[in-house]
């Protein structure tokens, strides 16, 4: 049986550029862990775990930046995956491919709700604050919220 795979469509873009160029690196670098070869296989992942600790870094600090709690769900949602993606590193590195190559189905699977539901959020809030990715100064302090989100951000999280 085949993992399912992950391919950028417009349904993953949320109109946040630089949301929306990571996400795409991400889709790019979990289609070359599902397309390596044994031989490959744990080097691309190692790729993938590196480059979503700065994935879920920028997404955590743009949160910390416009008023969301430190425990929020989105930001325990980043650490539990990053440690099942650091876990299945370690599995691999004992020789455990096949437990690797279903969690990077299961990766295929889960992103695309993470994007639309949780990221998309967040990228709606960040632009309704006037939030810059790069400097991280908001341009409507007026519309940073009362009170800590503790949520998601989005509409299918409380």
């Amino acid at each position: 049986m085949n993992a399912p795979t992950l391919e950028w469509s417009e349904a993953l873009q949320l109109e946040l550029p630089q949301m929306d160029d990571t996400h795409r690196e991400f889709v790019d670098l979990l289609a070359a862990v599902q397309a390596a070869d044994d031989t490959d296989l744990t080097t691309r992942w190692n790729t993938l775990v590196a480059h979503t600790v700065e994935h879920f870094g920028q997404e955590d600090r743009w949160m910390r930046e416009t008023g969301y709690a430190s425990g929020n769900c989105h930001a325990v949602q980043h650490q539990v995956v990053l440690q099942v993606m650091r876990e299945g590193a370690t599995r691999a590195a004992a020789g455990d491919l096949p437990l690797l190559r279903l969690i990077a189905g299961e990766l295929a699977q889960w992103f695309p709700q993470h994007a639309q539901s949780m990221d998309a959020g967040l990228a709606l809030h960040l632009r309704s604050v006037g939030h810059d990715p790069a400097t991280g100064q908001v341009a409507r302090p007026d519309a940073l919220p009362r009170s800590e989100i503790t949520g998601c951000g989005s509409l299918s999280c409380s």
